[in-house]
Parts: C-alpha cells; structure tokens; sequence
C-alpha cells in the first residue's frame, strides 16, 4: 500500500510559532508533500484568542504563496479550543462554513471533515450527511470524519448516501481507535491515523516546561509501565537486523502505522523542520528495510 501524509497544525499559534510554522510549510512542499490538515479550533489551547489561529497561519502563507499547491482539509463542528463538547453540525452551519473555507482557500480546500460529533440520533446524522452530500457535488469537495464517537450510526446512514469518506483515528501504542471504525471496512473509505506519538511521548530524556506532552496536559507517569516495556525490548529490535535504529516514540508511531494494513498514511504534526526531516528520513527507512519483527513486538506489548 503506498502511504499517504498531511502535515499536522494542531500546534500551531501555540508551541509552534507563526515563522515555525511557514519554514514547515516550506520544508513540506520542498518535499513533494501537498496535504496539510487544520481545524477550526486549532490549537485547542484554552485560550479564546488563539480560536482559528491555525487556520489564519495557513491563510497568510498561502496569500503569500499563492501559488504554493497546498491541499487542505479543514476539520468543522467545534465552537471554542477551550476543549469542551460543543460543536455545530447542523446542515446550515456546514453548508455556511464550507463556503466560507472555499472562499478564503479557494481550490486548495480539498476535503471538509466533520469534527468530534458525539451524537448517535441517526435522523440527525442523516442531515449532516446530506449536508456533505451536497457540498460535495457543488463544489467537489471530499467528505470526512474526525474523533466520531458513533462510527457505526454513520455508517448505517451512510448506506442512502455512498458518501467515500477520509476518516482520521487516533492510533498509537498506548491507544487505537482503528477497530471502533470496522463498520467502514472494505467500503473504499480512506483512514488516516493521528497522534501517533502519543501525544509527544518520549522514550528517553526528560519532558522541557513547553513540550506537547506537557502543554496538552498529559502525564507521562500514567504510561510509565509502557514505556519501560518498550524500552526493554529496543536494545534486541537495534540489534536484529542491519538496519538505521529504533530511537524515538514517532519512529515507533510510523512503524505501527504503516504496518496496520487498514490505515492510508497519518496526520504528522512537527516542533521543528528538522523534526519533519527525520522523520520524512525514516518513512523512507521504513519503505527500504525490514522492521517487521518490531510490528509484531509492538502487537504482543
């Protein structure tokens, strides 16, 4: 399966700065990437004057590069980046929205993506879907899913409408919602995984006061146990084989992506354009040698 990527902005106007930001997108076309993925509340940071900052950072580069061939999906529904469950998925506000996203991105505006919906009242579903139903054949854009909880509701719905989604899931070593979308298998829909890090855990060195992890408020004590058991077993996967060396969590992230045989590529958010050099470095290890037994140690663990 050949694998595909979208740089991720969930960070940016937070701990990846506006200048960071436009030296990634640079770094990203330079590269032969197109697809970046945003959200209406990115960066989900708390703080109300930072809504839509993500999305004004990819607005400003592309008036500055209007000719710089971006293809953008735009996550919609949420109402605030204070992290709360309130979203708008009626028909009116995503026909609104995606109008307005055409007009501001004009055709790099590839796929609008339904964000965090919670519902599982199908005739309300069904709206939404018609809804996407319509953008679609109007102005050609792809419909999505993102962070669903009732993937099966959409999936019963759908059968009336055949819409093709690309569809983002959380998947990672510590979590993965990849099964809770089986309900879509086989049917020619696109699955992209995200936070592959596992929200920017690491697997050596300590966590700086402005590390993801830490900004998103997690813990890396609640995954110590994990993380101790991968740690053991790296000493043998960097040993096996002639071969460039496990070293980091988004290493680990990819591997488990791509050998999941359901997933079309992954959001890959960065800090750094040298982060996003090595780790464009190592997808392409990964496509030049054998880490199969890695896979298979990550399924047991």
């Amino acid at each position: 399966m050949t694998h595909d990527f979208l740089l991720g902005t969930a960070q940016w106007g937070w701990t990846v700065s506006r200048d960071e930001a436009f030296a990634q997108l640079d770094a990203w076309l330079q590269a032969g990437m197109r697809r970046v993925d945003c959200a209406t509340n990115y960066p989900i940071n708390k703080n109300p004057s930072d809504f839509r900052a993500a999305q004004n950072i990819l607005l400003e580069y592309l008036q500055a590069h209007p000719d710089a061939p971006l293809e953008i999906t735009m996550k919609i529904g949420s109402l605030d980046n204070m992290r709360t469950p309130d979203i708008n998925l009626a028909p009116s506000f995503l026909l609104m929205m995606s109008s307005e996203y055409r007009r501001l991105f004009g055709d790099a505006l590839q796929t609008v993506m339904l964000h965090w919906d919670k519902r599982d009242d199908e005739t309300a579903v069904r709206a939404t879907l018609e809804a996407l139903l319509a953008i679609q054949n109007e102005e050609g854009i792809t419909a999505g899913l993102s962070g669903i909880d009732h993937p099966d509701v959409y999936a019963r719905a759908n059968e009336d409408y055949g819409l093709i989604f690309d569809i983002q899931v959380k998947h990672n070593i510590i979590h993965s919602d990849v099964e809770r979308y089986a309900p879509f298998y086989g049917k020619g829909h696109r699955f992209y995984a995200y936070g592959i890090n596992a929200g920017g855990l690491k697997l050596q060195g300590l966590y700086p006061a402005d590390s993801t992890l830490l900004a998103r408020g997690g813990n890396p004590d609640m995954v110590h146990h994990a993380v101790e058991k991968i740690r053991a077993k790296m000493g043998d996967w960097n040993l096996a084989f002639v071969r460039p060396p496990i070293q980091n969590m988004t290493q680990l992230g990819l591997l488990y992506t791509l050998g999941n045989d359901k997933l079309n590529g992954a959001v890959l958010g960065f800090s750094s354009v040298r982060q996003m050099e090595n780790t464009l470095e190592h997808v392409r290890d990964l496509q030049t040698y054998e880490y199969t037994d890695v896979y298979r140690d990550l399924m047991k663990l």
